[in-house]
């Protein structure tokens, strides 16, 4: 068993550290517009988490501005208040945390004390995502590398305590991508009582019972779901009114959805559909899965296809149909969101600086290019503010 004080320092998270620790201000919020923060790979020129405004008239994107210096914030989400901010920190040698707080007007963000337990060296790798609960008493991470879930009780003030580790045993099919679990994300039911973690090592959807309280998971009688084989299950996304849920997976260019059980935490398969043209041959690499506000319509990112891919779900059945495949305007979509009004959707682009608005039809849910915005760094997470 991983102890607790090997695998705290790198299951902290939080948003940011940076040079001095200083407050940072970002430009007051302009009129009609949504504030976005971007996590980033911190290569090619980029230095950690960005912000930018999207217009909510026109979805033209400003240049984006550092707000917090800090290695390879791949995965950023905020507490339910939005008074916090947290981010992965990957550094090997002192893999810390720290509790960034947010402004009430979203104009600053304020580092607060590192912790004594943050100070820790890291000797296990860094988690690949996190979930704020409902409550914003727990965190949940999910390790890629390593394999485990994780979950770690919220402080008032926003830091955070030791974890509850919970590894994963096993194998799948394929000897090079699934020689063991790898743990890729970590996602909230909307009761709040469960979290979805899919396993792209192992072929499963993992369903825990959460204690928001005590930070800790419990796998109930019927603990996984299982994807096809070699697939690997990515990211995970509830229907609004948790009947449905929808997984992409990774190596198998697929959307599976599910039949959710709220009362047990149950997952049942009910489809699998491809996110990809019936005649693409090339490597299959999908990435993110998100629903519509309104909860019509699903949309998927495909990496080496560079496009993203647009579903009508059906609201008696949950079932998909694909309405449409779009180019997404640069080089390897790894992640994109929707504005919270479900008007735009901002796609961030890996391997390239490309950040594309795109319009959303609200009856058809298809996607129509509206801006690029190519000053950023490249990017891998998107996250609206408001």
């Amino acid at each position: 068993m991983l102890s607790a004080r090997r695998l705290l320092p790198a299951l902290l998270a939080c948003a940011v550290a940076w040079a001095g620790l200083a407050p940072v201000a970002m430009s007051a919020p302009a009129s009609h517009s949504h504030l976005v923060f971007l996590g980033t790979y911190t290569k090619n020129g980029s230095r950690g988490i960005y912000a930018a405004r999207l217009d909510a008239a026109t979805g033209a994107l400003a240049a984006p501005s550092l707000v917090a210096e800090t290695p390879d914030p791949a995965w950023i989400t905020l507490s339910p208040d939005k008074k916090f901010l947290y981010a992965i920190h990957p550094s090997q040698a002192q893999a810390t945390g720290y509790a960034v707080a947010v402004s009430p007007s979203a104009t600053t963000l304020t580092p607060l004390p590192v912790t004594a337990t943050a100070a820790r060296t890291a000797t296990a790798n860094p988690p690949s995502h996190l979930a704020v609960d409902a409550t914003g008493r727990a965190l949940l991470a999910a390790n890629y590398r390593d394999g485990f879930v994780a979950a770690l009780s919220i402080a008032a003030d926003g830091s955070l305590a030791a974890p509850h580790v919970t590894p994963h045993t096993g194998k799948g099919t394929d000897p090079k991508r699934q020689e063991a679990p790898h743990v890729h994300s970590v996602t909230l039911s909307p009761d709040n009582r469960f979290v979805a973690v899919c396993d792209l090592g192992l072929d499963r959807v993992y369903s825990y019972a959460l204690d928001a309280t005590a930070a800790t998971l419990t796998p109930p009688a019927t603990p996984f779901a299982t994807t096809p084989a070699g697939f690997g299950p990515r990211h995970f996304k509830f229907s609004a009114d948790g009947r449905f849920a929808y997984a992409i997976t990774e190596m198998g260019g697929t959307i599976e959805a599910f039949r959710y059980n709220a009362a047990t935490g149950a997952l049942s398969p009910l489809q699998s559909i491809s996110s990809l043209p019936a005649d693409f041959a090339g490597l299959k690499w999908g990435a993110e899965v998100r629903l519509h506000p309104s909860g019509k319509f699903l949309y998927a990112s495909n990496r080496t296809h560079d496009s993203l891919a647009v579903f009508a779900i059906a609201a008696d059945t949950g079932r998909l149909t694909l309405t449409e495949i779009v180019a997404s305007g640069g080089k390897t979509p790894r992640n994109f969101a929707l504005t919270p009004d479900g008007q735009w959707l901002l796609c961030a682009h890996q391997d390239s600086p490309d950040l594309t608005t795109f319009r959303v039809d609200p009856a058809t849910g298809r996607l129509t290019l509206a801006s690029r915005q190519t000053a950023g760094p490249a990017s891998v997470c998107v996250l609206f503010y408001d």
